[in-house]
């Protein structure tokens, strides 16, 4: 397979840190393929952060630009001087809470920055195709919110599913990805979407529900659960997701969409006494009580009931599946939790976080 030199937006935040680590190192292996360079940008808003890339310091495969993906120029500009020939945007605006109390960055992050580096790897495309090049690849990576909310015995969301979005978050991302597809079929970009179920592991910014609900619980805090605690998702560990999207943008067919998820629907409720299990297993020292712990708080507007996905055109297609179990998962992410206790100490000095879990 020829060499890859790979653009990556929002590659210091929770998902985009953890696919650059990925891509430097087992995707070769695993996959078979040679990668020369990521080029990781992020505009370092509050959820990136350059912490996450620590290791990669030193590293001349791995070059960092703080950037806004608004910014068509300076993305085309980018392109253009490291010879970019596969292209993962993953930068996005993701809290459903905060896409309440202020949707206006997730339109212009969302849509504007997609329609900026569409356009921009369109004419970068049209030139590379010119010069006898016609290697290039576009990922969009989007979230199963897009598809809106299933009942308890609904089947999954499919690559097929009408879109129902309920939030301005996903709406702002159901917009992104009617322009990637409008890119596809209007100027024949060589564009993969993907839309993945909720993303946990290590380096995520310690408002969403899992790392937010492991420093209560090792604070011994009150943890928040909104309503009754009953809504579902369907939970995929981050390396596993990375490895999809990998796939994906690299074996995928141009034009197609493919769903990623972790093959686990659980409860919030569930998911929060796992942590607690887990976080007791590896501390028996704290020996938190359940009951003394969770709270339930007024549930959040517009609050979907369950997510599920159906992932199987990519474990046919592709031959992807997911490594990690949820337990195997969960385990993983507690241990690197408690052993990066200054990663989060250093987040949290730093912003004034919102203090219930996005799930």
């Amino acid at each position: 397979m020829p060499d890859k030199r790979i653009l990556v937006t929002g590659g210091a935040g929770f998902i985009g840190s953890n696919l650059v680590h990925y891509l430097l190192g087992k995707a070769g292996e695993e996959l078979g393929v040679t990668i020369s360079k990521v080029v990781n940008v992020d505009l370092l808003t509050y959820a990136g952060n350059r912490s996450s890339l620590a290791k990669l310091e030193g590293d001349d495969r791995h070059v960092f630009v703080q950037c806004d993906i608004q910014d068509g120029a300076q993305i085309g500009k980018l392109l253009r001087e490291h010879q970019i020939n596969v292209v993962m945007h993953l930068a996005a605006e993701s809290h459903v809470d905060r896409s309440i109390d202020s949707p206006e960055p997730f339109i212009m992050t969302n849509m504007v920055g997609t329609f900026q580096m569409l356009e921009a790897a369109r004419i970068y495309q049209k030139e590379r195709v010119a010069g006898g090049q016609n290697d290039f690849r576009f990922l969009h990576v989007s979230t199963d919110e897009v598809f809106g909310s299933l009942g308890p015995d609904d089947p999954g969301f499919s690559e097929t599913t009408p879109y129902a979005p309920n939030s301005p978050y996903s709406a702002s991302k159901a917009g992104s990805d009617h322009l990637a597809r409008a890119y596809f079929h209007t100027f024949q970009l060589p564009l993969i979407t993907t839309n993945c179920s909720n993303n946990y592991g290590p380096f995520q910014f310690p408002e969403k529900l899992m790392p937010l609900m492991i420093q209560k619980v090792i604070r011994g805090e009150k943890l928040p659960v909104y309503g009754d605690g009953s809504n579902v998702r369907d939970w995929l560990y981050v390396e596993d997701h990375c490895r999809g999207l990998t796939l994906s943008v690299l074996r995928g067919v141009p034009g197609e969409t493919y769903n990623i998820g972790g093959k686990c629907e659980m409860k919030n409720i569930d998911v929060v006494l796992a942590l607690i299990a887990a976080v007791n297993s590896e501390r028996p020292d704290l020996n938190r009580d359940p009951q003394e712990l969770i709270t339930f708080v007024r549930d959040r507007p517009g609050h979907d009931r369950r997510y599920a996905i159906d992932c199987s055109k990519i474990g046919r297609e592709l031959g992807w599946e997911p490594q990690e179990t949820f337990e195997t998962g969960m385990r993983k992410t507690v241990r690197w939790y408690l052993d990066n206790a200054d990663w989060i100490e250093e987040i949290e000095r730093k912003y004034q976080l919102q203090r219930l879990g996005d799930a």
